[in-house]
């Protein structure tokens, strides 16, 4: 087992893999920006090394500076937790080279599953369901204009090196092709200097339901069962859940079997995401898999009780999996808590926390790394917190998630505590109608 393991990362990911490091006996290492010195996580790791200024491309971005503090310091593993580096192969590669071990997937399996269009073309082979749409990269606007034709309108343009919604663009008429295919290469080059773009037919009135996937270094692969992702806005995640409200048995076991297909076609070591796009009718299309720990990921640890950050450090230290397939045993659901104003379009809202009460009681999770008196610095994701609440019932479940915001007290910056209670009292919700395109109806009152 490891003995010491550098976070490249910050914030609530950094502190959470730190407390299972601590429960695993493992010593750990917090890195930081001149933003984030007072940051929880850099006073819960047993060491800190300060690794740039506040830009991330001059600290969290860094690999020789993340490098340096990894080796001043005898780290011998680094958890790249989500975002940031965590799906960089180059990083990963680097990681192997300085002889330090990088907890999770190999370079090549980030690289096979990070272009979208590769990891297309691998689902294919594999046998797993895919989105119709074009065979490689689109060349030119007109074999765009050819190919929509064929397939017949709403298509989406992607970015093939594309995450967090960049680069995609929907086209619901011929005459707005043309500008949907300019805007969506000069936005991939610009988020990912990768302006490659490819055609999918546009699935209407989706679900986002995805698969919890883990797989050893010895080719053992196991689900652990579904999360629903399903209410977004422009794509950002701002509720999950598991069970997914859509579910059946049925669905269950064969995006389950999908998923494991999927992640055995690249031999996939660690724990990952495979993430489907399920239409009205329940059948379900790889749409991308996310090779690091998630966001949600415990939704998925409070339905099954599992730690994943502690399964994706065994994995990594070559420990072998059990293989056994899970299922929901309770239901959990997450609400992201942002540092945004809702009533303002969600402007992200830096400033000093001046008053704080985080809530509590049975069944509640919070994972957060505020307090009162800290500083939201405006370099970063705006997310400060995610509170998870679990009980027998979805309603219970959602009942609890009532309770438990209205005793979220976040004073100093605007928060989207205000959209969470209302979401939560809001009767298509509650009755699990709703899509990808809930929160475009949605009104904030």
């Amino acid at each position: 087992m490891f003995k010491k393991i550098l976070i490249a990362n910050r914030g609530e990911i950094a502190l959470r893999i730190i407390r299972t490091c601590k429960e695993m006996g493992i010593k750990t290492v917090a890195v930081y920006s001149t933003a984030d010195k007072d940051s929880l996580h850099v006073k819960f790791a047993d060491e800190a090394v300060c690794i740039g200024k506040p830009q991330s491309s001059e600290s969290y971005l860094n690999i020789p500076h993340l490098m340096a503090a990894a080796e001043i310091t005898n780290a011998d593993a680094i958890h790249p937790g989500y975002g940031f580096l965590a799906e960089n192969a180059r990083f990963a590669e680097i990681c192997g080279e300085h002889g330090i071990k990088f907890i999770g997937p190999t370079p090549e399996m980030i690289r096979k599953m990070g272009d979208k269009m590769t990891a297309k073309e691998t689902m294919i082979a594999a046998g797993v369901p895919v989105i119709p749409g074009s065979e490689g990269l689109l060349e030119s606007l007109e074999q765009a204009k050819e190919l929509a034709k064929e397939m017949g309108l709403p298509v989406i343009l992607k970015a093939t090196a594309g995450g967090g919604g960049k680069g995609m663009r929907v086209v619901w008429q011929d005459h707005e092709l043309e500008n949907a295919y300019n805007m969506a290469k000069t936005e991939a080059r610009a988020a990912f200097s990768n302006d490659g773009i490819y055609m999918e037919k546009f699935v209407e009135e989706p679900r986002h339901i995805e698969i919890q996937v883990a797989g050893d270094q010895y080719g053992k692969v196991c689900h652990l069962s579904e999360r629903d992702c399903s209410i977004q806005r422009r794509h950002q995640k701002l509720v999950e859940e598991s069970p997914s409200p859509f579910m059946t048995p049925e669905l269950r076991e064969k995006m389950g079997e999908a998923a494991i297909k999927a992640a055995s076609a690249i031999n996939y070591e660690s724990v990952g995401t495979i993430e489907f796009l399920v239409d009205k009718h329940r059948n379900f299309y790889f749409m991308e898999m996310n090779t690091r720990i998630q966001v949600e990921h415990g939704v998925t640890e409070e339905v099954i009780n599992f730690d994943l950050i502690k399964e994706q450090i065994k994995i990594a230290a070559g420990i072998p999996i059990s293989g056994k397939n899970y299922t929901p045993q309770m239901h959990a659901i997450e609400c992201r808590i942002n540092a945004e104003d809702p009533y303002n379009d969600f402007r992200p809202s830096p400033g000093k926390i001046t008053v704080l009460h985080i809530p509590g009681g049975h069944g509640v999770r919070v994972d957060s790394h505020i307090y009162a008196g800290y500083v939201i610095p405006p370099y970063y994701d705006s997310m400060v917190a995610k509170i998870i609440t679990i009980a027998q019932t979805r309603e219970e479940a959602i009942n609890t998630m009532e309770r438990a915001l209205s005793e979220f007290v976040i004073e100093g910056v605007k928060t989207t505590i205000p959209f969470h209670q209302q979401l939560m009292r809001d009767e298509n919700f509650r009755k699990g109608n709703f899509t990808t395109k809930f929160t475009e109806t949605f009104k904030l009152v």
